[in-house]
């Protein structure tokens, strides 16, 4: 099969909007008779495109459809009520009854359900030697009850055809709008290897990039990936979330239990807000150490062992896959944490405290009130805080895959590792700033409870501490040496027969 690149056809109308216009954007060609060969240059258009069938009418096979027009290909598409769908589709393309579709094209896509696929056994002898592409998503409870997916039914259905699953992670908006909205990669799976290769060039031709999965039986893995819901953020968000509930209840008992049960004091109203922002600048900055805390451990690892050449433990692994999505729910912690603390001043219980502060210097007559320390040590505070989630903001920026494709690795590096050491270090002394003094002010501790900050410090100072040590010369360029390759016990003892006698070797790496 040929394969023929075009540049990417302009969006076309939403799928809701297609069903109502059978003119205007529809009616104009998708496609220009100059087309672009794979060298960039432009080359005329071919008299006679290739043919690719479409069985289904529904808003994944029209938007197939427009994207087959306007990649260079003739589309026919069969229905069972050609007349009522024909204005839905492309006028480029030709929609008629399912028998009539199947005739001339060596390509059709099953764009239907699973149940639906029995009614196409009618149409055995005319699909047989054909390349079906199953395009079928089942839902979650239809992905548990069946032991075979969709694509090895078809298979089992049509055993004279090439059975091939693709496209089922492309959603229909991404096929209308093109692969530069959406993700480009297309999982491709089947047992045989030219019908394969045959929709991967027509994968190619339409702007995406192909990814062999391998034979059919992966198809049921290829079924699984949309049903997954943020499989790499299940760990990363219970973490949080556990921090969360935590700390909120944590600085629940010791300011408001804890004036109620010994003051007699109702402080319940700062449940909403005040707690809030209380927790979560605690949860965004032990989340912070918690990226960084892994790689020091490796670090440690390896020093110990003296070899980087053994796996770190499951434990460690995982953790060190998941630093990525821990870092961005501290962003957003961070982030949140100084929205709270604007909406600070509206709250009406902070103009109730203010006026009664005034009326009380009223009363004890002073006419000036300036505490010289206070007021450095919130400039100092406040500032910290800003330049640490500036900091956070331009590493959260860069791990977005169209800015990290951007950097080499010494610039990947030097953000993620060097600048992010950098708002660990501005969050702590952050946090010190805040915290000054309370921590040996005896009042602070309620119900015998320290106060928050001094637990959330734990974390944090362990990696400072330890990323110090690892840059003393000798800690530094023993570990420098490992990761060169490098091993304590580098001696690999081998042996090679030389005149029926066994000679010891010793190879040092």
């Amino acid at each position: 099969m040929n394969t023929y690149l075009v540049p990417d056809p302009r969006p076309g109308v939403r799928v809701t909007e297609m069903a109502t216009k059978t003119s205007g954007e529809m009616d104009k060609p998708l496609i220009s008779r100059r087309l672009v060969d794979s060298d960039g240059s432009l080359a005329e258009a071919p008299s006679e495109a290739p043919k690719v069938g479409i069985l289904g009418s529904g808003d994944f096979a029209r938007s197939l459809a427009t994207r087959l027009v306007g990649s260079g290909f003739g589309v026919v598409v069969g229905s069972r009520n050609p007349k009522r769908m024909a204005g839905l589709f492309p006028s480029a393309a030709q929609v008629t009854f399912q028998e009539e579709a199947v005739g001339s094209p060596e390509v059709i896509f099953v764009a239907m359900f699973r149940e639906h696929y029995s009614s196409l056994c009618s149409l055995s002898s005319q699909l047989a030697g054909k390349i079906l592409v199953d395009v079928s998503n089942p839902t979650e409870q239809e992905h548990l009850q069946h032991r075979e997916s969709n694509a090895e039914y078809l298979a089992s259905l049509f055993p004279t055809c090439s059975v091939v699953k693709a496209f089922n992670v492309i959603s229909a908006w991404t096929l209308q709008s093109g692969p530069r909205d959406g993700n480009r990669q297309v999982p491709i799976c089947s047992d045989q290897p030219e019908a394969k290769r045959t929709v991967s060039e027509m994968v190619h031709a339409m702007g995406f990039t192909p990814v062999d999965m391998g034979s059919l039986v992966s198809a049921r893995e290829v079924e699984a990936m949309p049903l997954r819901l943020l499989p790499g953020w299940k760990v990363p968000a219970l973490l949080t979330l556990g921090l969360l509930v935590f700390f909120y209840a944590y600085n629940f008992v010791r300011d408001v239990l804890h004036p109620y049960l010994q003051e007699g004091k109702n402080k319940f109203y700062k449940l909403p807000v005040s707690v809030v922002n209380t927790t979560l600048p605690c949860v965004a900055y032990v989340l912070l150490s918690l990226v960084y805390l892994p790689g020091v451990l490796a670090a440690a690892l390896q020093l110990r062992r003296g070899t980087k050449y053994r796996r770190f433990p499951d434990w460690l692994d995982h953790w060190l896959q998941h630093r990525k999505q821990i870092g961005l729910l501290s962003f957003f912690c961070a982030a949140l944490h100084a929205l709270y603390s604007f909406c600070l001043p509206l709250r009406r219980s902070h103009r109730y405290d203010l006026v009664n502060l005034a009326v009380k210097q009223v009363l004890a007559n002073k006419s000036h009130l300036w505490v010289e320390e206070e007021v450095w040590r919130m400039e100092i505070y406040v500032s910290l805080g800003v330049l640490a989630l500036g900091t956070l903001s331009l590493l959260a920026v860069t791990s977005l895959p169209s800015i990290a494709n951007s950097l080499n690795w010494r610039e990947f590096s030097f953000v993620q590792s060097t600048l992010g050491f950098v708002a660990l270090v501005l969050s702590t002394l952050h946090t010190l700033t805040y915290g000054w003094t309370r921590a040996f002010e005896e009042s602070r501790y309620k119900f015998y409870l320290p106060p928050t900050f001094t637990l959330t410090l734990l974390v944090p100072c362990v990696v400072i501490l330890a990323r110090g040590l690892f840059l003393l010369p000798c800690v530094s360029r023993r570990l420098s040496k490992i990761r060169r390759g490098w091993e304590k016990d580098g001696a690999i003892k081998f042996t090679l027969p030389m005149d029926h006698t066994l000679a010891q070797k010793t190879s040092h790496v």
